[in-house]
């Protein structure tokens, strides 16, 4: 929660001082606030490391945008986890609404190049699934150098309909007065998921392990940061 405060409190620090920037457009520009800026100016298909999807956007004036998305499907950024020195393939499957504001400190340029550039400050609304299949050949396998009689381990690691805070910076020029391209890099804190992993075969003292491996799993810290990387394009009318 802390986090997702601190996160908060940011995102509107940042959308202050896209306002505090607007002020001044206001003056020099004509820009004014109009009704009309709560219908979507735009829309955007995008694909990247948390699967595919798109986005509705806002544009409440040159500084400060919004970015009301989801992207989804089985596309993973990684294929494979070793954990205690068992291997597995590694499926993910994407589910996650966000929403993000978008600052562009040189929004009102004359430059479109450097129009595009922003940062993007939001939360994520997580339920993302990884499913682990252990890679053995023949044999048992061996959990932190400890034999065991597991012939495999299997299992689920998962964001149960977490919040969480992410940050990023992009770049989405337009090309013309409609179409426009975008690519985004940033992070999700999703924190530690919760594992569920079962062995086929073994004892007992095999589970008493396994139970071990299971929290190392959820407190990887390949889990506790979920990168973002996407491109896409955008229309806006």
């Amino acid at each position: 929660m802390t986090a997702l405060r601190t996160t908060v409190l940011a995102v509107s620090l940042l959308a202050a001082a896209g306002t505090a920037m607007a002020d001044n457009s206001v003056v020099h520009d004509g820009y004014a606030f109009d009704k009309n800026q709560l219908i979507p100016t735009g829309a955007r298909v995008e694909v990247g490391t948390t699967g595919y999807g798109g986005a509705l956007l806002w544009t409440a004036n040159p500084y400060v945008g919004l970015a009301l998305g989801y992207n989804g499907g089985d596309i993973s950024w990684s294929d494979d986890l070793s954990v205690d020195g068992v291997k597995y393939d590694m499926d993910m499957d994407n589910k996650l609404a966000y929403l993000n504001a978008e600052v562009r400190p040189w929004g009102a340029s004359s430059n479109p190049w450097a129009q595009g550039l922003y940062v993007a400050a939001g939360v994520g609304y997580v339920d993302t699934e990884y499913t682990l299949v252990s890679k053995t050949g023949s044999g048992t396998i061996e959990i932190d150098g400890q034999p065991t009689g597991f012939t495999s381990v299997n299992g689920t690691v998962n964001y149960d309909n977490d919040i969480a805070p992410y940050l990023g910076v992009g770049f989405a020029p337009k090309l013309n007065k409609n179409w426009g391209v975008f690519g985004e890099v940033g992070a999700y804190y999703t924190g530690n998921p919760t594992a569920n992993l079962r062995g086929t075969g073994g004892s007992l003292s095999d589970e008493a392990i396994l139970a071990e491996h299971e929290r190392r799993v959820e407190q990887d810290d390949k889990y506790e940061w979920m990168p973002v990387g996407k491109v896409g394009v955008s229309y806006h009318w």
